[in-house]
């Protein structure tokens, strides 16, 4: 799934090529694709010109000149291309918005499992899946305060904890798996085990991971590419993530992996020992 670093790429891309683009027209080919009434979105999409590409945690915020948002979320394997090209619409072209300069934004997704909803700009902060996001790596909210008593509430691993979006948003396996390398600590690891050390480490490890792999344009393990068509290069800084049987760049030790709350979870047994 495609994470912060990876949907940040996707914005910048987005930004970059629609920014100003007035929608002439709007084809949705997946109507479940669209939370709400499919109509109502093409309706008042169309004609409508892309103010800003901004984005929360994992969701991409279109805004629109006439007051809304589409809300857009990527799931596993969601893409967006842009493209005058008619090959580049294909089977798995699930929504397709015409743009004024001849190009065309296309939502391409294998799976199937993203979602864009129309929601009133004014009004995101009030959109359920908005409403319950954490503070998210390199925002102002991002702080020991805000985190300590989110993490310390919990007794499961802290694994599952970082990985729920209402404790922190943004990070996903890969980068938690890459977190919790950094500042040594096992994924089992009881959240209310932490120290305060601990977590100001995560903080500050969040940051530097979250910076990084924006710099490189995220991370290519399977599918994600950004929306200029290119893969991100972060996957070739990864210490354990995909690294199972494979010596821990700080000791040596062979890099395991085991099953945490039902996801494939990378650690070195050696530099991250159960608290």
């Amino acid at each position: 799934m495609p994470e912060m670093p990876e949907v940040e790429t996707v914005r910048r891309g987005l930004n970059a090529q629609v920014k100003g683009c007035k929608i002439t027209h709007v084809e949705i080919r997946y109507q479940n694709l669209i939370t709400g009434d499919v109509e109502q979105f093409v309706e008042f999409v169309t004609g409508s010109t892309i103010t800003n590409v901004d984005r929360r945690a994992k969701f991409l915020l279109i805004h629109l000149d006439n007051g809304y948002t589409i809300i857009s979320h990527l799931r596993m394997e969601g893409r967006y291309r842009i493209s005058a090209d008619p090959a580049a619409i294909d089977k798995h072209s699930h929504a397709i918005f015409t743009l004024d300069n001849g190009q065309k934004m296309i939502y391409n997704d294998v799976r199937k499992f993203g979602r864009m909803q129309l929601w009133n700009t004014d009004d995101l902060d009030d959109n359920r899946s908005i409403a319950k996001l954490g503070p998210e790596p390199l925002s102002k909210g991002f702080t020991f305060d805000k985190l300590k008593p989110r993490i310390m509430r919990h007794r499961k691993d802290i694994k599952t904890v970082l990985l729920d979006q209402s404790v922190l948003s943004g990070l996903g396996n890969i980068y938690v798996d890459e977190v919790l390398w950094k500042v040594k600590i096992h994924p089992e690891t009881s959240a209310n085990h932490l120290s305060d050390k601990d977590i100001q480490n995560i903080i500050e490890a969040s940051n530097q991971e979250m910076k990084a792999a924006i710099a490189s344009g995220g991370s290519t393990v399977r599918s994600y590419i950004d929306a200029t068509g290119h893969k991100g290069n972060m996957q070739n800084s990864l210490k354990v993530y995909g690294k199972e049987g494979t010596p821990c760049p700080r000791c040596g030790t062979e890099i395991e992996k085991i099953k945490v709350g039902g996801r494939g979870t990378h650690f070195c047994p050696k530099c991250q020992v159960i608290k």
